[in-house]
């Protein structure tokens, strides 16, 4: 791209009465990055806020100076070129506490660069030299011949220059600096500034000066004596000892200190002033430019004013994209008023600061706000939402959120939205709400209500808008709602998720504790505009003032918490994480949920039947060994046959004095070989299956679309694996013959087949490569069966010809060393003595030493920094890994260890997900993806196409971590289509 946006070059001497305009670009970019609202692109997720931003402040400028009459004859935009220059030769500490940028603006300084070669403008920089020392050369230079200078910044080391005929310019604040703001900031005029910065010094660029000499007495210091040298030399006349003291001993760092702040005006410049006339705006390159970036707003406003089609903006109606956007401008000024946008709270700029300590202070600034109800609206007439939807766009950020009769977006219908676009600025806008009681409108609709379908046409340009971010707290539910309403919902931000990202394991992520932690407000809650219990109404009974109460400040909330959030993923490098791993999940398990899969109904009644006929059996044993009969589903019943009656060991009671009977319990009798407590097991294993999926799965079958539609959970655990509920297709065991028979239900629709795509052994290959375990890394890079090389080398039989028995008990090993396996689990699990198990697993960890050894590192670290990390960045926190109870330690350094394998294959899927569709759609397949069920994929797939689906997905899998990780250990795919998942899988 860089090559098609070089400027051309336009030649002008600088002469008398010309008006030279210096950009400090290196300042913008930061300053744009941290004062405006996030962005990313929506095509691939890239990172462009700090692009945005910048290329907003240049069009500003040209468009207001020509408007003003101050038509720049001479414009460049100067960048720093590297962190090194020749102040790190005079002084090695220059800047070197100075944190590395942002993970997320690292990409965007290339794209800026771009972005002023697409404004026909020169950018200009040098190997050595700081952007602030060219300005200097610049500023010189054009003095010199008679031309005045515009040095578009507000950095305070750029004061230094300010002169008759050059003054900086904050576009930022809107805000002139000339010689009386410089005597303001620093209690001395612009020829001065030196000597005052060279003795109080510079915390963020580590200039010393001198201590305990600041701003303020360096500047009386400096009129006392006129200048640094001056005072230097007559340091023994000063009064204050400290002060004389620190002055005689700090003297040549005071001096070290003038040459690091005094700027370079005499630099050898590689393009000449001269070269750096003005150049028209080419309409064609900057909405080219624009439009690769997906600002939709600016390209409109760039198309406007250059009489340049943008070709991207379609006509709706007889009003065209140009002319709705010039409506809702002034709509928003007659209503609104003209006043300019001010800057959001907590984003104004604060210099000095590490990315965290900036994070914070945002925290802090957001929290400062009180709450007040009196800023909310109820929008009732079309002319407000205008005016409201003006406002969000003017401002290119607005949380949603969606106000419905149910939890389940299939089902509900939509009541209201409300929109928040600052702290204590945010509506409701009531669409469906109905009276209640016997009143005349107990039926039908309420008035003074909007027409939904107007409604949606009004808001769907907005929220489909990529230069407007959409922020909501668990947008999975609001992008179906308003997907149903035919909105495609981009780009977008959920706080759920940015919580996730930054502190899974360490906290809950709904909106009202995350509320009270980082703002200290508890929001209204549901239950208190909807009621409890039987006395519950849905929400469209809700009078639609105390709804509106309730939804605009949910709006509210969710902004701030956005505001708080949001900085934290740079600051603390969690940014890729959620950019690559959450955030482009939403759309995609949305769509999954959306379409749903088909059951068989005459499978499952047929299972249920068969399942209670099962049950009873094993209720008549279990009543025959128990020696009497009693109620098997009663654990009080239970807990009194087992350690009562029987007296079996281990037990122990409940807060209400009754005997526990959970399935750990038993789990350990069982292993201890009673045979009661298995069968029980069994029971409740059968009793579970019939209820939570024989008898109930056909009640979830939608009305319309007649499929089964889940429910996934981003958000439900530490390690990013995927949870679904409602129901939970993915607890249904794969190993049993129930749970297989089960799965022959899920079916795919006539002239379909199911496609099971799923990552074999992902955990093991997972172990290998982050333990590096030579034996199993060259193992499976040769396909060779990881199970037969284990047993190989346990029990030093040849793998070619390996008794079935040996692999077994392999296999258990390997897989039980994941998930902490004691002696007594594989001992019950492979039918063996409790020592024999013990010896087992001792000579496994002889025979791979860096499995133990990884174990131990993993616990490690965890404790360290209360959190262990997957391949992929993502951070799984177990708080609690020091605690002083032995056995929650020892769960939770469990929990560690697998949580690095498991996390970084739910990783894997993650990125596999996301980009299988688009692969599919590229290659022109029709495969839908259904279900998600741990290390698996389900697709439906036209029978035309089964053989290329397979080959596409199992590659997109293979690939998924690629390029941001590269494994050593290959992935293996098994995928296969079948008219059911059981066999599929």
């Amino acid at each position: 791209m860089s090559d098609t946006l070089a400027p051309a070059i336009v030649s002008r001497p600088v002469q008398k009465g010309d008006h030279v305009f210096l950009v400090d670009g290196s300042s913008y970019i930061f300053r744009a990055y941290h004062a405006l609202p996030p962005l990313t692109r929506k095509s691939d997720g890239l990172p462009v806020g700090a692009v945005a931003g910048f290329c907003n402040m240049l069009w500003r400028l040209l468009k207001e100076a020509n408007e003003a009459g101050v038509k720049p004859t001479h414009l460049a935009v100067i960048f720093d070129h590297s962190a090194t220059t020749f102040r790190n030769a005079l002084y090695d500490k220059y800047k070197a506490q100075r944190p590395e940028p942002p993970e997320d603006l690292r990409p965007q300084f290339g794209l800026i660069r771009q972005a002023v070669g697409a404004f026909n403008v020169p950018s200009i920089e040098m190997e050595g030299f700081e952007a602030d020392d060219l300005i200097a050369t610049y500023t010189k230079q054009a003095v010199a011949a008679g031309a005045d200078v515009t040095i578009v910044a507000s950095d305070k080391d750029l004061m230094q220059l300010i002169e008759p005929g050059v003054i900086m310019l904050d576009t930022m604040k809107g805000k002139t600096i000339g010689r009386d703001e410089v005597i303001e900031k620093f209690g001395v005029p612009p020829e001065k500034v030196v000597d005052v910065q060279a003795l109080a010094g510079d915390s963020v660029d580590n200039i010393p000066g001198v201590p305990g000499i600041g701003v303020k007495t360096a500047a009386q210091l400096i009129e006392t004596y006129g200048d640094l040298e001056t005072l230097l030399a007559r340091a023994e006349e000063i009064k204050q000892p400290k002060r004389r003291e620190a002055l005689i001993a700090h003297a040549e760092m005071a001096r070290i200190s003038m040459q690091l702040v005094t700027l370079d005006r005499d630099v050898p410049l590689a393009e000449p002033i001269d070269r750096l006339g003005v150049r028209p705006i080419i309409g064609e390159q900057l909405i080219s430019f624009l439009k690769a970036m997906e600002f939709t707003t600016l390209t409109g406003r760039v198309a406007a004013a250059t009489g340049v089609e943008s070709g991207g903006v379609e006509a709706d109606g007889a009003l065209t994209a140009r002319a709705r956007e010039a409506g809702r401008a002034a709509t928003a000024a007659s209503l609104f008023g003209s006043q300019a946008t001010p800057p959001q709270p907590g984003f104004e700029d604060i210099g000095g600061l590490t990315p965290s300590g900036l994070a914070a202070a945002r925290a802090s600034a957001i929290k400062a706000i009180p709450f007040s109800h009196s800023g909310y609206e109820t929008i009732r007439t079309e002319e407000r939402l205008w005016a409201w939807i003006a406002r969000a766009t003017e401002l290119g950020v607005v949380a949603i959120d969606t106000e419905t009769t149910s939890l389940d977006p299939m089902q509900a219908e939509l009541v209201g939205i409300s929109l928040a676009v600052a702290p204590n600025e945010a509506c409701y806008i009531p669409l469906a709400h109905r009276g209640e009681g016997d009143g005349l409108f107990t039926e039908g609709l309420l008035p003074d209500q909007l027409d939904i379908r107007v409604a949606i046409a009004l808001l769907k340009p907005m929220l489909e808008d990529r230069a407007v971010l959409k922020v909501a707290q668990n947008l999975k539910y609001d992008w179906l709602m308003l997907a149903r309403h035919g909105i495609d919902t981009a780009p977008f931000d959920d706080t759920m998720l940015i919580s996730y990202v930054l502190d899974a394991g360490r906290g809950v992520h709904a909106m009202d504790p995350l509320s009270e932690r980082w703002l200290g407000h508890k929001p209204i809650s549901f239950d208190d505009v909807t009621g409890k219990g039987k006395a519950r109404v849905t929400f469209d009974r809700v009078p639609i003032e105390r709804a509106s109460e309730y939804a605009a400040e949910d709006a509210d909330v969710t902004l701030r918490l956005w505001q708080v959030l949001k900085p934290r993923l740079a600051a603390e490098g969690m940014s890729t994480v959620y950019e690559t791993l959450e955030r482009p999940m939403i759309p995609v398990l949305a769509s999954m949920e959306r379409r749903g899969i088909s059951i068989d109904r005459a499978i499952l009644s047929r299972l249920s039947g068969e399942f209670a006929q099962k049950a009873g059996a094993l209720e008549a044993e279990i009543q025959e060994i128990a020696g009497q009969p009693f109620n098997v589903g009663s654990p009080k019943q239970l807990g009194d046959i087992l350690f009562g009656v029987m007296g079996m060991p281990g037990g122990s009671r409940t807060a209400t004095g009754a005997w526990a009977t959970g399935a750990s319990i038993l789990e350990d009798l069982a292993e201890q070989g009673y045979e009661l407590p298995q069968k029980i097991l069994d029971w409740r294993q059968l009793s579970k299956l019939r209820s939570t999926y024989t008898d109930a799965l056909p009640g979830y079958v939608h009305p319309e679309t007649k499929r089964v539609h889940t429910s996934y959970a981003l958000a439900a655990t530490t390690t990013g694996r995927l949870s679904s509920s409602e129901p939970n297709l993915q607890n249904i065991p794969v190993r049993t013959e129930a749970g297989r028979k089960i799965r022959a239900a899920f079916i795919a629709d006539p002239g379909h087949k199911l496609v099971s795509a799923d990552y074999s052994q992902i955990e093991l290959r997972l172990l290998a490569e982050i333990a590096d375990i030579p034996q199993l890394k060259h193992a499976f890079a040769e396909g060779i069966d990881i199970h037969a090389l284990t047993a190989s080398e346990m029990f030093g039989v040849p793998v070619e010809g390996m008794p079935s028995e040996v692999r077994r008990r392999a296999k258990a090993i390997n897989f039980g060393i994941i998930y902490g396996i004691s002696a007594f689990g594989l001992a019950n699990q492979l039918s063996i003595a409790r020592e024999e198990a013990g010896a087992y697993i001792k000579r496994y960890f002889e025979r791979f030493p860096g499995i133990r050894d990884y174990m131990e590192e993993t616990k490690r670290i965890c404790r360290d920094l209360g959190y262990v990390t997957t391949l992929f960045g993502r951070r799984c926190h177990y708080p609690e890994i020091a605690s002083k109870n032995a056995s929650i330690r020892a769960f939770n350094e469990r929990a560690a260890i697998n949580a690095r394998l498991q996390g970084t294959a739910a990783d894997i899927i993650r990125r596999a997900m996301v980009r299988v569709e688009p692969a599919l759609e590229e290659a022109g397949l029709n495969a839908r993806m259904l279900l998600q069920v741990h290390d698996e994929l389900i697709f439906e797939v036209p029978e035309a196409e089964i053989e290329p689906t397979l080959a596409l997905v199992t590659r997109v899998m293979e690939n998924a971590p690629t390029p941001a990780v590269s494994l050593s250990v290959p992935l293996n795919v098994d995928a296969r289509a079948a008219d059911n998942w059981d066999e599929a899988h």
